[in-house]
């Protein structure tokens, strides 16, 4: 039976499809981590509140990032070059979600709508990040090999979603709602595309190096097409809505050490 569990379970068990599936998440916490710490160094002085918190997101990112290298080194394999259509995060900034790179490449402050943009943009692919997490969690929290790096990088998204959350409101309370949900759905919808094109992309590696046959790539391929068309007509609105999170101050503190994969 064709289910997310026996993907992944496929997926793991075959070197080079672990391989380029922790490639690519590595990259893209990799990515994530330079990111924000460019944020961070570019907080605007009526922000630099926040500045601790953005550093905090992007130690998380830089974490994962090592943590799913730890996992390729301990099974003997080396990282693979991520194909650029499976670049999620370069993907979404040609597409002009988020702040580009060149503007984080100066050296001028950033502004307020800015910090919003980039607020908004962690707002929807946290949500995504937490969902996936949350999902391999579920069933994979115990796995020997990757049970520990799924239940601290599904703790830290959460810990992303919940700041997202509460750094949106708290600018929505001082006046910027029209400009917060404007840019939260204009990531959202571009978001849910590039997600397409993404897993698309990355299943038709994986159905090359595990050999799968052409029926069961175009039922994974049909699967993809029918989640973006769910959320084409209205799951995106998960994406964009905005509530006081349980976990209040999430990035409060320092970032947690990653574990050792020995």
């Amino acid at each position: 039976m064709l289910s997310a569990k026996s993907l992944f379970q496929e997926i793991l068990a075959h070197d080079e499809s672990f391989r380029l599936f922790c490639s690519i998440a590595a990259s893209g916490e990799s990515q994530g981590g330079w990111e924000n710490a460019r944020i961070a160094a570019l907080v605007p002085e009526s922000e630099r509140a926040l500045a601790p918190k953005i550093t905090r997101h992007g130690a998380d990112e830089d974490k994962h990032g090592r943590i799913f290298n730890a996992l390729l080194k301990k099974r003997g394999l080396e990282p693979v070059e991520v194909p650029p259509e499976t670049d999620y995060t370069m993907l979404l900034e040609r597409h002009g979600i988020g702040l580009a790179h060149e503007k984080l490449k100066a050296d001028q402050p950033l502004t307020v709508p800015d910090i919003i943009t980039y607020l908004a943009h962690s707002r929807v692919t946290e949500q995504r990040a937490a969902e996936q997490m949350q999902m391999l969690r579920k069933y994979f929290s115990d796995h020997p090999d990757v049970g520990r790096a799924v239940r601290m990088i599904s703790n830290d998204e959460d810990n992303h979603l919940a700041y997202a959350h509460e750094e949106l409101l708290r600018f929505a309370r001082a006046g910027h709602g029209r400009l917060i949900q404007g840019t939260l759905r204009e990531c959202a919808l571009a978001e849910i595309r590039v997600y397409r094109d993404v897993s698309l992309a990355v299943m038709a590696h994986m159905g090359r190096v595990l050999g799968w046959p052409r029926a069961k790539s175009a039922a994974l391929a049909a699967g993809i097409h029918a989640v973006y068309l769910y959320e084409r007509l209205g799951g995106w609105r998960r994406m964009v809505s905005l509530r006081m999170p349980e976990r209040r101050d999430a990035l409060g503190g320092p970032a947690s050490a990653a574990p050792e994969f020995a």
